[in-house]
């Protein structure tokens, strides 16, 4: 499997140098020493960095999954069309896996939508659905200006009444890919919704895949607010948690001729280079994995496997609500490429000047701002189709020979990394071991 990060036909970001970690040479590959540089203006990669879970309340804190499950039971019994703590409830509604999305014209920036606790039960009455506390999944807390705010998501795929009503307003359900492109990479507030969003799609997705017990079949029901299932069947009983499918992305160097392997598949836009990449099997380490998924699909043996970073995915299939990226450089044994065509179209050796230009050419942001004016569009029901995977071009106009996938990616990060190792100058660290 190629780059899961790597397929979408939507790309953008921006010219930069991402994130650098340099090998040093002059440790031998058992003590590589790692340094890493962060720019982009981004503390993470795209999807980590959430702030609304950055930290684990005490079941005794208001705010808790425990205590704030027992405040929404509360509030959702009574009858009142206006609720005290309404306003320390914020809902944010997915339909189909798209989160509830709105924009603003001044600087083309999109912004979630949360609901109030009342205004998502009325609007889902108006639907004939009754909101109830185990359709709501608890998405993390954070306090704002001394107040403190608890998060929820909740699935209204059900509800298709929902889609007039809240178009009326101006909101609309926009895929996670689409966000994930017309997100602005210097908006640190931007790239924490974005978390937020893959965040609460992956739960919610993973409530309607986990439907049923895996051991007995019967059904399962939520519990912890939402955040784990148990099984319904007294006799079975077992919980059930939130699925993660981890993924090796790998950028395999050749170090002696200064290149890297880069593969394409048939459903990649014309000329799209990325990363290997494949899921790990049970029972082998991630060294292990790297090593297997190159010799499989290229038949590049690997020696050498050093880790870079990682990068939650919730942009999968359904399926598969949330996958881990886990990203490594490899360094390669052999050389000759032996493509197997289940897997890939094909595999070549690039050379550094060549990434480079391809890291150049790539017009990341003009893709960002286009994806973020068709949100707008959308947000205000005038969006029409567009196809955002057209050709990139170098500034003459002329076609790039090749590019790679934009910096919402960790194959982004893997590739810049290896292209710009070379002009930064590394302060002396403790060697690290490579993994």
């Amino acid at each position: 499997m190629l780059s899961c990060s790597s397929g979408s036909s939507i790309l953008n970001g921006f010219f930069s140098k991402a994130v650098f970690i340099k090998p040093n040479y002059n440790y031998n590959y058992n003590k590589l020493c790692i340094i890493i540089r962060s720019s982009m203006n981004m503390n993470s990669h795209a999807f980590a960095g959430n702030p609304i879970k950055s930290r684990t309340p005490k079941p005794c804190e208001p705010v808790s999954p425990q205590s704030a499950l027992k405040t929404l039971r509360t509030l959702l019994s009574t009858n009142s069309q206006i609720i005290s703590d309404d306003d320390f409830f914020k809902i944010l509604p997915f339909r189909k896996g798209k989160p509830l999305t709105g924009s603003t014209t001044i600087g083309l920036k999109w912004h979630l939508g949360w609901l109030s606790l009342s205004d998502c039960k009325s609007y889902l009455e108006k639907s004939q659905v009754v909101l109830t506390d185990d359709s709501l999944v608890y998405l993390g807390c954070q306090n704002e200006d001394g107040v403190d705010f608890v998060y929820w998501g909740i699935d209204v795929s059900d509800a298709s009444g929902l889609v007039s009503q809240l178009g009326a307003i101006q909101f609309c359900f926009v895929e996670l890919r689409t966000l994930m492109v017309a997100t602005d990479w210097s908006d640190s507030k931007a790239m924490s919704q974005l978390a937020i969003a893959g965040h609460g799609r992956a739960l919610v997705e993973w409530h309607n895949t986990a439907r049923f017990c895996g051991y007995c079949g019967s059904k399962t029901v939520p519990i912890e607010a939402g955040r784990r299932k148990q099984c319904s069947n007294d006799s079975c009983n077992k919980r059930i948690y939130p699925r993660v499918d981890p993924v090796v992305i790998m950028l395999v160097i050749d170090k002696e001729n200064d290149r890297a392997l880069l593969g394409r598949q048939s459903r990649f836009v014309p000329r799209m280079w990325s990363c290997l990449a494949g899921f790990i099997e049970p029972g082998e380490s991630l060294e292990e994995a790297v090593r297997r998924e190159t010799w499989e699909e290229t038949g590049i043996e690997v020696g050498d496997v050093v880790y870079h970073s990682s990068q939650p995915w919730p942009v999968g299939p359904s399926s598969m609500p949330c996958q881990l990226m886990i990203g490594f450089f490899a360094y390669a044994k052999t050389l000759e490429i032996t493509v197997d065509k289940e897997e890939l179209e094909d595999a070549k050796w690039h050379n550094r000047e060549d990434v480079k230009k391809a890291l150049t050419f790539a017009e990341y942001k003009k893709a960002q701002m286009t994806t973020a004016a068709k949100v707008e569009q959308m947000c205000k029901g005038v969006g029409k189709g567009q196809n955002l995977s057209s050709d990139f071009n170098v500034e003459s106009g002329e076609l790039a020979s090749m590019f790679i996938p934009a910096p919402f990616a960790i194959a982004h990060h893997l590739i810049s990394s290896w292209v710009n190792h070379d002009q930064q100058q590394p302060h002396p660290k403790q060697p690290a071991t490579g993994i």
